[in-house]
């Protein structure tokens, strides 16, 4: 009878193991997944950038250093490897970007150009996807990283080796309006 009882608690345990482990399979594909999400809204953009500068530079000739520092933002955007670095990346993306569409001000026929509309509203459309994107993701690493730190999964992660994933983060200078200068006083 005794026998029978720890057959009965090893096969729980060893069931709740497994529960645990395929939980964390689970959070690990989800972070993969949304990272994936992620990557899919940046090409869009990326995508979209090109087009966007073509159409202002016909406009804003004489505004080519912003250009360029948009086309190596988005380069470096492109480039970047890790979570970290890729924050990083879109962080400066962001922000010349923003100055791209302060400098349109400007430029009343260029606001008013139709390609340049599109441009715009479609790239704002996707950085409103990069955004849900990113928030999912976040959340799913939260939830990861949460289930690696209590117990009794914390056991499981480091027996079958579960890593802690980075958080996908702006920077603190990335939460400061951008600030443009025309050069008029």
């Amino acid at each position: 009878m005794t026998g029978i009882i720890i057959f009965g608690i090893v096969v729980l345990v060893l069931l709740a193991l497994a529960g645990i482990y395929n939980r964390l399979v689970t959070l690990r594909n989800r972070i993969d997944n949304a990272w994936s999400q992620i990557d899919v809204q940046l090409k869009r953009r990326y995508d979209l950038i090109p087009n966007l500068i073509e159409t202002v530079k016909g406009y804003a000739a004489h505004e080519r250093e912003l250009l360029e520092n948009v086309t190596k933002a988005r380069a470096e955007a492109i480039s970047a490897g890790s979570v970290g670095d890729q924050a990083k990346a879109e962080n400066a993306l962001t922000g010349t970007l923003r100055s791209l569409f302060a400098v349109a001000e400007n430029y009343p026929d260029l606001k008013a150009n139709q390609n340049f509309m599109l441009l715009q509203e479609e790239l704002s459309g996707t950085e409103s996807k990069i955004a849900f994107a990113r928030q999912f993701y976040n959340d799913t690493v939260m939830s990861f990283n949460t289930s690696l730190q209590t117990f009794p999964s914390n056991i499981v992660a480091s027996t079958f080796g579960f890593t802690h994933r980075e958080y996908f983060e702006i920077e603190e200078g990335a939460r400061q309006p951008v600030q443009v200068d025309f050069g008029q006083k």
